[in-house]
């Protein structure tokens, strides 16, 4: 088994839509990105390809590329999900921690999980933290998240 890391930080733009873990929270303020700027499903994919020892979503999604514009954050997830299976390792499960101070994601919670398991084709786990109006998370200028990912060997079942 290995273990990724995954993190990854937006500002708040006022041009588009906000969507996390696949979700989209309407009347909300956007996020400014290449993609559709899905920090949860970027930091979990970043823990995946980080666990498999892929690289990272920029080498395998540059921002530099216009294909990848507004690009749906879940169908790149699971693009990482099979390039996993490909290099021979399965999604053990992720973990991920959300830092931002609106808005709250509890209803939204088992909705994201479902869409991110789906795509990660394994467990995903989905929890949030305010910072407490400490620094620029805090006073609500954008979203962090933080993902812990386990692979496994494709051939390996628990």
């Amino acid at each position: 088994m290995r273990v990724g890391i995954g993190i990854d930080v937006h500002p708040f733009a006022d041009d588009r839509p906000l969507v996390l873990g696949g979700v989209r929270f309407d009347g909300e303020r956007g996020l400014a990105g290449h993609s559709d700027a899905d920090v949860v499903a970027h930091a979990v994919a970043e823990a995946l390809l980080g666990a498999a020892g892929l690289g990272d979503l920029g080498t395998h999604f540059p921002d530099t590329d216009p294909q990848w514009a507004g690009a749906d954050s879940l169908d790149l997830l699971g693009e990482v999900a099979r390039r996993l299976g490909r290099a021979g390792w399965r999604t053990g499960n992720v973990d991920c921690s959300v830092v931002l101070e609106a808005p709250r994601l509890a209803p939204h919670r088992a909705e994201m999980e479902a869409r991110l398991s789906a795509a990660a084709a394994g467990p995903v786990s989905v929890k949030a933290t305010r910072p407490e109006q400490l620094g620029a998370l805090g006073r609500g200028e954008g979203v962090a998240c933080l993902a812990v990912a386990l692979v496994l060997p494709v051939e390996s079942r628990r």
